[in-house]
């Protein structure tokens, strides 16, 4: 381990606007006499921003496209407006970083869709850190920006490569261990790589955690960081529930289980590169640094409160054979097969003697591409607009208040964990 180096990540709501901005520097502060290597997300709402340009050229609206990317570039401009003034090389900095969505979106879209995602929506958080990294050695802290898809390098699977793991140290132990001798911090990005033949890859959505846990686990990090809108860990999302409580320490096997269940908070990657290096995990606000945060790491007591994971936008795939024969194993290796495919994650299964239900996130087409490369074998009945709803380390009172009002499509029980697929039951009139 090296006991001189953090690595810490910045999410797109830290670095929203200007003054989030000068906030997440005013942080930095604080650690001017430390090795940082900081990891920035994209700004805000930008990485949706960039889902739009590329669906309007998918559907081939190439002046939709060009003024929805306009618009983007526009918001980042103002953004350096009120850090650095008119007159700055960030703003030809930014027109080389957009130049590369223009080129895609002049011509007609003939890649293939994920590919092309990943060479548009990466170039958001190319854009935040140039500009974090700009507006640090702007106030006097020196800052070193660094490409994440020279370090992190992937397999060819757009919109959620995995990690070639030797040659990602190799990278890292070749370009950013040196330059970590040099004065000041290094400002990479989140969320991408790069593949063999040097297209640019992502790591999955909102995988700018599991980029910094990349990155500390290649460098031996004494810690990362994770700075959210949050003071740490809690029991459920604030969002959605009251008198939610902030956990001061998880384990690591519970950080995995609520972030596979859908917990927000940390991407689902991000634990275990760090477990197997017993790097511990901080997350921390942003909106209030100075706060304990929770810390997540490998000797941490098992007593914990009900803790909630809400996954929505979630569909549930109802499969039997046509024949009316049982699902058998060879089903299954056909089932599964497809869903691997078409990169389906199974969030719940059940099955019966002639029947096989799995509950699946709801993204673009993939459900429907699923279907039709089993429709042949198999009949298929989908329902959609449903949430999947988690709760560790359970009791009754939390179980029935999240069962009130709800119609149970599909459940299952461990001695920890309830899962429900849930949808919210029809109000009936009383006539007469």
């Amino acid at each position: 381990m090296n006991p001189t180096l953090k690595v810490f990540k910045f999410g797109g709501a830290s670095v929203k606007d200007a003054d989030a901005i000068r906030n997440v520097a005013n942080i930095l502060q604080q650690y001017q006499e430390e090795k940082l290597v900081i990891v920035v997300s994209a700004m805000g709402k930008t990485t949706n921003a960039l889902e739009e340009i590329l669906k309007a050229h998918a559907k081939g609206k190439m002046e939709e496209a060009k003024t929805l990317l306009t618009k983007t570039k526009q918001a980042h401009y103002d953004i350096c407006l009120n850090l650095f003034g008119e007159a700055h090389e960030i703003y030809d900095t930014l027109n080389d970083v957009f130049v590369e969505i223009e080129w895609v979106i002049e011509e007609e879209m003939i890649d293939p869709y994920d590919y092309v995602y990943d060479q548009i929506v990466s170039v958001g958080e190319l854009a935040s850190t140039k500009i974090v990294a700009a507006y640090l050695n702007h106030i006097g802290l020196k800052a070193h920006w660094q490409d994440a898809r020279d370090l992190i390098l992937t397999d060819n699977l757009y919109r959620e490569a995995w990690v070639q793991w030797t040659e990602t140290q190799e990278n890292i132990d070749r370009i950013l261990k040196p330059q970590l001798k040099q004065e000041g911090f290094v400002v990479t990005q989140g969320f991408i790589g790069s593949s063999s033949e040097n297209f640019t890859t992502t790591l999955g959505r909102e995988g700018s955690d599991y980029s910094a846990a990349i990155l500390s686990f290649c460098l031996d990090a004494e810690s990362m960081s994770i700075w959210k809108d949050v003071p740490g860990v809690l029991t459920a999302d604030p969002r959605l529930f009251k008198n939610v409580t902030k956990l001061d320490r998880l384990s690591y096997r519970e950080a995995i289980e609520m972030t596979y269940y859908g917990a927000k908070v940390i991407h689902p990657k991000t634990i275990k590169p760090l477990q197997n290096k017993s790097i511990p995990l901080y997350v921390k606000s942003f909106i209030d640094p100075e706060g304990s945060g929770t810390c997540i790491a490998a000797d941490v007591d098992d007593l914990y409160p009900p803790m909630i994971a809400i996954e929505k936008d979630q569909a549930l795939v109802r499969i039997s054979t046509r024949d009316f024969s049982f699902v058998a194993e060879q089903h299954l290796k056909h089932i599964f097969e497809q869903a691997a495919t078409h990169r389906l994650q199974i969030n719940m299964m059940q099955n019966t003697a002639i029947s096989f239900v799995i509950c699946v996130n709801d993204i673009d087409d993939r459900v429907e591409r699923f279907m039709e490369g089993i429709q042949e074998a198999y009949q298929t009945v989908l329902e959609r607009g449903l949430e999947l709803v988690t709760i560790r380390h359970y009791n009754k009172p939390t179980l029935k208040s999240l069962q009130d009002g709800k119609v149970i499509l599909l459940d299952e029980r461990s001695r920890n964990t309830v899962q429900m697929v849930t949808k919210t039951a029809p109000v009936l009139e009383r006539i007469g």
